[in-house]
């Protein structure tokens, strides 16, 4: 084959492309195999619901072609701003009715077509609805022939819209049993916990949001992620080589073995002189079974009465063969003080404080030369 595909790359020599290469970054065999059970359940229930509500004699198509383009987004790349609800709905209504326009006012098909969809493409934008099958919804209203033309300016909306809003309810339902996050929601920005100026303390080194958008500006390229994700992505990908290159470093490595503890049952003012006596900020809190169920610091022990069983805040946890440098996004979140280390039972092996994750990063840090 002229294609032959080969990703072995060289010095100045571009990677091929290889024929079952993922061509989404993330997908997984589950998650495709989801998109296609996903596409049947969600075509077949619109159209389904379609000729029930409008009867198998109706003069007018049941289901129109875009929303099988549309199904491919919603149930494929459910992350992508171009899948969203908004998207969806608006996208396929908006673009139809300009093409419904287009159709009315331009006797010349050729001409229409063309118009059509640009006007789809300019009303989606504007009303931050872009999505790609909205152009074939545009199309399908120009070309519709007489059976589409007969609905005019009803047909945006009756079969358009009411294809789209029954494909995304599916979409809400299957996505929820599937355990997907639909629709999706970027993370907020992270944001200093101590109301003060200074930036969080996870954004402080490494890229910033100004050298994102200037990365941006210099590829000149439009990218298909929410912004949002993209920071996170990159984020996660500094993480993941400060990981890589440390990772020999493990919990168990760096983690206080003799764990001062309390019970569920014991009274505040012993756990607060615990804290006290000997200088930490947190307490692992266990069960009668010393399965451990949280921990509490000065500032749950303020609010407490003569017990501490109801004023337990979640904990951090972790296994003691995890690599250290994973902890600093919870240990840099200005709310986490300590990471408890537990077994497979969830019993308190060990306690990582930020203390002890400073000084294993100190000690990883290259020596200077002499």
């Amino acid at each position: 084959m002229s294609d032959a595909i080969d990703l072995r790359s060289a010095p100045g020599r571009r990677p091929r492309f290889r024929l079952f290469h993922p061509i989404l970054a993330g997908a997984t065999l589950r998650d495709r195999l989801l998109a296609c059970l996903g596409a049947l359940v969600g075509i077949a229930l619109t159209g389904m619901i379609c000729g029930y509500v409008f009867g198998q004699g109706a003069h007018l198509p049941l289901i129109v072609a875009p929303i099988g383009a549309s199904a491919v987004l919603l149930f494929a790349v459910p992350a992508s701003p171009l899948a969203q609800p908004w998207s969806i709905i608006g996208g396929n209504t908006i673009s139809a009715l300009m093409g419904v326009i287009a159709a009315n006012l331009i006797q010349d098909p050729i001409l229409a077509i063309g118009v059509g969809v640009s006007l789809a493409i300019g009303a989606m934008s504007f009303t931050r609805c872009l999505h790609p099958p909205g152009g074939a919804a545009a199309l399908t209203a120009v070309l519709g022939g007489q059976v589409v033309a007969g609905w005019g300016f009803l047909f945006p909306f009756v079969p358009v819209a009411l294809n789209s809003c029954i494909l995304v309810c599916v979409g809400l339902l299957f996505h929820r049993m599937a355990r997907r996050n639909y629709p999706h929601v970027p993370p907020a920005p992270a944001v200093n916990t101590h109301q003060t100026q200074d930036p969080p303390p996870s954004t402080r080194v490494g890229f910033r949001e100004e050298d994102l958008d200037a990365a941006l500006v210099a590829l000149d390229e439009t990218f298909d992620i929410d912004r949002s994700d993209l920071s996170r992505l990159l984020h996660q990908i500094e993480l993941q080589a400060a990981v890589r290159s440390h990772g020999d470093i493990r919990c168990a490595d760096i983690m206080s073995r003799d764990v001062i503890s309390v019970g569920e049952d014991t009274p505040t003012e012993e756990a607060r002189a615990l804290l006290l006596k000997h200088n930490i900020r947190t307490l692992p809190v266990k069960d009668r079974n010393g399965h451990l169920i949280g921990t509490v610091g000065l500032r749950e022990l303020a609010e407490a009465g003569d017990h501490i069983g109801h004023h337990v805040s979640q904990a951090a946890t972790a296994f003691a063969t995890a690599p250290a440098l994973s902890l600093l996004p919870v240990m840099t979140d200005s709310k986490t003080h300590a990471v408890i280390v537990t077994d497979n039972d969830g019993r308190i092996i060990g306690l990582i404080s930020q203390t002890d994750l400073l000084s294993a990063i100190a000690r990883a840090l290259p020596k200077a030369a002499a």
